[in-house]
């Protein structure tokens, strides 16, 4: 994992630097595959902030931390990141199969919802005018109607827009080439 250490109004010496390492680094034991971590340390006035922002495959933490001390700063933000981390982890293991690899987990944790259709309603469809879809449409309660058009001899879709005028779907031709 690389460590990027942003210091800011202050000079980033070795043992802040190796500080901040030894800290990053308790975050391997949750996640090995982290992929790198940005920590920025800034002083103003007397007041010190510490932001550490974790990189992992599709997630990334942040956490932000001021104290009286700069080293009390980076205590508080590594701490807060272990509890994101942690919880994080504890998530994807109550999800968790049995036989299935964490790897696994988060891939079919982030892949979309298969799609479920509830109703499936076959509509006879007769050649007519926008103007007569839209009465139907009105006639039946319905705020979309998909009509075969007589002009184009096209399938179109009217609706109903929020400020109670009409809108029109019509197919579009692709450019030939």
């Amino acid at each position: 994992m690389k460590i990027h250490v942003t210091g800011r109004h202050l000079r980033l010496t070795p043992a802040i630097r190796d500080y901040v390492e030894a800290k990053i680094a308790k975050a391997e034991k949750y996640f090995d595959h982290i992929v790198w971590a940005q920590v920025t340390l800034s002083v103003e006035k007397r007041s010190h902030q510490a932001e550490i922002v974790i990189h992992a495959p599709r997630q990334t933490f942040r956490a932000l931390a001021g104290a009286a001390t700069l080293y009390a700063a980076i205590d508080l933000a590594s701490d807060k990141i272990d509890g994101q981390l942690r919880k994080h982890k504890e998530r994807i293991k109550n999800r968790h199969k049995p036989g299935e690899s964490a790897a696994e987990v988060v891939a079919r944790e982030m892949d979309p919802r298969p799609v479920r259709f509830s109703v499936i309603k076959e509509v006879p469809m007769s050649p007519m005018t926008a103007e007569e879809a839209a009465s139907e449409m009105e006639r039946i309660g319905f705020t979309f109607w998909m009509f075969h058009d007589k002009d184009s001899d096209d399938i179109h879709v009217i609706y109903r827009r929020q400020d109670d005028s009409f809108g029109l779907l019509q197919p579009a031709r692709k450019a030939e080439r």
